[in-house]
């Protein structure tokens, strides 16, 4: 192999140079950004028959808007008066455990959830939890 350019070599490499055409640089790495639309709900001071309904309620329109994230803050049960009665469960009466349960238990809400977390601190730590929606393939 030579060293030499050819003559078009030039005039094409000259040519680029003097246009606006531009190629794309593959050194930079570009990270897909997931941007989540956000809505919430405090379930604080309910039952837990009003906070099965509100919450399947919440989902199934927050699914419809098209919300991906979701942020149930139950409390951490602290207030709970169920702990007096010693026929509840003091566990499974708290909203902290019995709504996530109901979820997982519920299969049409569960064909419109991807994920069930904890919630980080800043959203409420251990009184709340996240929901992830599946997208809503009508939107």
């Amino acid at each position: 192999m030579t060293d030499d350019i050819s003559k078009k070599d030039k005039k094409d490499w000259e040519n680029f140079i003097s246009s606006n055409e531009k190629l794309p640089n593959k050194d930079i790495k570009y990270k897909k950004k997931i941007s989540f639309k956000t809505k919430s709900i405090d379930l604080h001071g309910f039952t837990l028959e009003q906070a099965n309904q509100a919450i399947e309620d919440f989902i199934k329109k927050s699914y419809l808007e098209g919300v991906n994230k979701l942020i149930v803050v139950t409390g951490k049960g602290l207030h709970s008066q169920n702990e007096k009665d010693p026929y509840v469960s003091k566990d499974l009466s708290i909203l902290k455990y019995s709504v996530p349960e109901f979820l997982s238990t519920n299969k049409s809400l569960m064909n419109i959830i991807y994920e069930i977390k904890d919630a980080k601190i800043e959203d409420g730590g251990e009184g709340a939890f996240y929901i992830y929606l599946k997208k809503n393939k009508n939107q």
